[in-house]
């Protein structure tokens, strides 16, 4: 009995605890009036809240505990570390709903101390962050006149320096993107100057060269005029000397001969006179008429004689002058052979020579436009590694822009929820408070009826029952408030946190999507880079060995046109030379002179 009886003493006392706490929401609720009007007042709501009702004060105590162990668990499902300002925050969240919920008159104090003091700690966080003209401004004057609230002002200079970020990355990324350009359109136009001045370079070389050659062979033809030339002179000069030795030699035959006629001429006369002094039979006019007739006919056989013998140094002197000719003639001939030989070897070493210039040209070419390809691509390359470095660097940055926007909206979120809890606890005290304005109603009313019905001598009997009944059911209510209380804050947090932990991982897999298409697309741009060059490599190859084929070709079509001139030019000479020949021998045989090709004598026979 003594165990039954402390029992319920024991639970009396409980009932008598949530008796109390409920007396103490029903006076709160008649000292602050209708709900509806804190309400549309949230901050004079918390106020009088802490003023008023400790019952509030009392179920505060595990509410902030619940609220900082959801904001626990919520920072540490968060895979970063919080920066100095959201830490900051996080702390004085505990401090702000305690002390909105206290209902020591010093509540208010704490309060505005608070807000003074978030005002300063979002101050340094501005000013730490701060990368923009206006956040440096809102800096220097300190807080400065507006009729916007700090929230909001804090709130429009974040997202203005978000959006200044952005800007400020994209225009560097364009800038960067922009002097990339520049510099590749730099490089192509070196590389082109250096390509002109190199053709050039080679253009005089070959006009140089071109020239030499002009020059060389105007140089030889004139040699070969001069040489020509004197040989001609010579030519005439033999002709002249040999023709005066001709004359000369006939000369003394002539006189020679014309000494042996008159020697001839007076032994036959001699011999006539003694032939004629022996006979003496014949008179001596008959001999006179004989011997005259015999002078006759000796004068007459010495005078053609002599015609002959003039005749046959007549035939004799044309004869050896036409072969004299004719041996000069050939002698020229072979001159002019000996000559245009000399100048096609002349134009065939010039022509090698130009050939051999034109491949080594060639060659140089070619080792230019492959180490002018090889600079472009590499310079290319370079800036696509940079361009992707950088594409990363801001992806990274982007990332932890966006990791840090979020755990900053968490932040926000655990700091505003116990505000949020405040506003559910109080349409849960509502609801309670209504419902013990109903039982106290039907309390009062079975009160009234139970004092009617029973007699005066039990009506103390009848109140303490009535009274513990009441006490009971109040006890109850407070037991179904707390359980709701606490039930609505958990499942608030855990709502919270598992929220927060999806947002977080979207945005996980959101950036590290992100971060895959960035590496695809920056794969597909490196491997459509190196197509390109392989492309640019094998063009430039076609390239140079067209115009390999094409030098190639032209030096064959050359050499076969010099081959062809020179046989041209030859065979056009010995023709000329034949033809030359053949009308000089025809015009010997028409002035009956033979062949005088069998005549071999020299010039010197007659010195």
């Amino acid at each position: 009995m003594d165990l039954i009886q402390r029992t319920k003493d024991a639970v009396r006392e409980l009932d008598n605890l949530q008796y109390r706490k409920m007396k103490k929401i029903l006076y709160q609720e008649k000292h602050n009036g209708p709900m509806g009007e804190s309400q549309e007042d949230e901050e004079d709501s918390e106020a009088a809240s802490c003023k008023l009702n400790s019952l509030g004060s009392n179920h505060s105590v595990p509410s902030t505990s619940v609220s900082t162990g959801s904001q626990s668990s919520s920072v540490n499902s968060m895979q970063e570390v919080l920066d100095d300002s959201c830490s900051d925050m996080t702390m004085m969240h505990p401090q702000d709903y305690g002390g909105t919920l206290d209902s020591s008159p010093q509540a208010k104090k704490q309060d505005h101390q608070y807000n003074w003091d978030e005002g300063i700690h979002r101050d340094h966080r501005l000013t730490s962050l701060d990368k923009s003209s206006q956040a440096q401004s809102y800096k220097n004057q300190g807080r400065f006149a507006t009729i916007k609230s700090a929230s909001l002002v804090t709130k429009q200079i974040h997202e203005h320096e978000q959006e200044s970020e952005l800007r400020e990355q994209m225009s560097g990324y364009k800038r960067m993107r922009r002097q990339h350009q520049k510099q590749l359109i730099a490089l192509e136009n070196k590389l082109k100057a250096e390509m002109d001045e190199h053709r050039l370079k080679l253009q005089k070389e070959v006009e140089t060269q071109a020239n030499n050659a002009y020059i060389e062979l105007e140089k030889l033809a004139k040699r070969h005029a001069m040489h020509s030339d004197k040989e001609m002179k010579t030519t005439l000069t033999d002709e002249k000397k040999f023709q005066q030795q001709i004359v000369t030699h006939q000369k003394k035959e002539l006189t020679t001969f014309l000494d042996n006629q008159k020697k001839q001429y007076k032994l036959c006369k001699e011999k006539i006179k003694e032939e004629m002094s022996e006979d003496h039979s014949t008179p001596k006019k008959e001999k006179q008429e004989r011997l005259s007739k015999h002078k006759e006919n000796m004068q007459h056989s010495q005078a053609e004689e002599e015609a002959h013998l003039l005749s046959h140094q007549r035939v004799y002197y044309d004869r050896n002058c036409r072969a004299f000719r004719r041996r000069t003639m050939i002698k020229r001939h072979d001159q002019e052979q000996e000559q245009i030989r000399e100048e096609l070897n002349k134009k065939k070493t010039q022509k090698e020579m130009e050939h051999a210039m034109l491949i080594r040209h060639d060659e140089s070419t070619q080792e230019l436009e492959q180490r002018q390809l090889r600079t472009l691509q590499k310079l290319r390359m370079d800036l696509i590694r940079l361009q992707h470095q950088t594409e990363l660097e801001n992806q990274i940055e982007y990332n932890n822009r966006r990791e840090r926007e979020l755990h900053r909206k968490h932040v926000m979120e655990l700091r505003q929820q116990p505000k949020n809890l405040k506003v559910l606890e109080l349409q849960i005290k509502k609801q309670f408070q209504d419902t013990c304005k109903v039982q106290t109603k039907q309390y009062k009313a079975l009160r009234h009826h139970q004092m009617e019905v029973t007699p005066k001598a039990e009506h103390k009997t009848v109140l303490k029952a009535l009274k513990d009944e009441q006490t009971r059911k109040l006890a109850i209510l407070a037991e179904q408030y707390e359980q709701s209380i606490n039930e609505m804050m958990a499942s608030q947090a855990l709502r919270l946190d598992e929220a927060q932990e999806a947002e977080c991982q979207a945005l996980r897999q959101q950036l590290q999507q992100e971060m895959e298409l960035l590496n695809a697309y920056q794969s597909k741009i490196k491997m459509q880079t190196e197509a390109q060059h392989e492309r640019e490599q094998h063009k430039l190859e076609q390239k140079m060995s067209l115009r390999r084929a094409h030098l190639e070709q032209k030096i064959e079509e050359e050499l076969v046109s010099l081959q062809k001139e020179r046989t041209d030019r030859i065979k056009h000479l010995l023709e000329r030379q034949e033809r030359e020949i053949d009308a000089f021998d025809m015009e010997s045989l028409r002035l009956g002179f033979g062949n005088l090709a069998a005549l071999d004598f020299a010039k010197d026979d007659y010195r």
